[in-house]
């Protein structure tokens, strides 16, 4: 509710530039929260305005389907700082990436 569509059209198009990324790949699901929350800290800090999670698509997760990007997701959307997310362009990495755009 914080972003106009305009701004979120934008990000989900991959038309804003990004400011850093953080990998998920290889991580349990009880790793993602606390990675998360030491990544965005330290973009915050340094001014960081759009970053990409990096989370895979779940290819190998079997019947319980993409594990990190549920995780990853029910957290940003917990997160003040976080005033939208969508996945990514397929050439940025499509379902398997969350581009996030942070407050100021």
């Amino acid at each position: 509710p914080q972003v106009s569509a305009a701004v979120f059209r934008r990000l989900r198009a991959g038309q804003r530039r990004v400011d850093g990324e953080i990998d998920l790949h290889g991580l349990r699901s009880a790793m993602v929260e606390p990675a998360l929350q030491e990544f965005l800290a330290l973009a915050l800090r340094e001014g960081a305005r759009v970053v990409r999670v990096i989370h895979g698509k779940g290819l190998r997760s079997g019947h319980r389907g993409p594990v990190l990007k549920l995780v990853a997701s029910h957290y940003l959307a917990r997160v003040d700082a976080v005033l939208a997310f969508a996945s990514a362009r397929e050439v940025d990495g499509g379902s398997g990436a969350i581009l996030v755009l942070l407050a100021r």
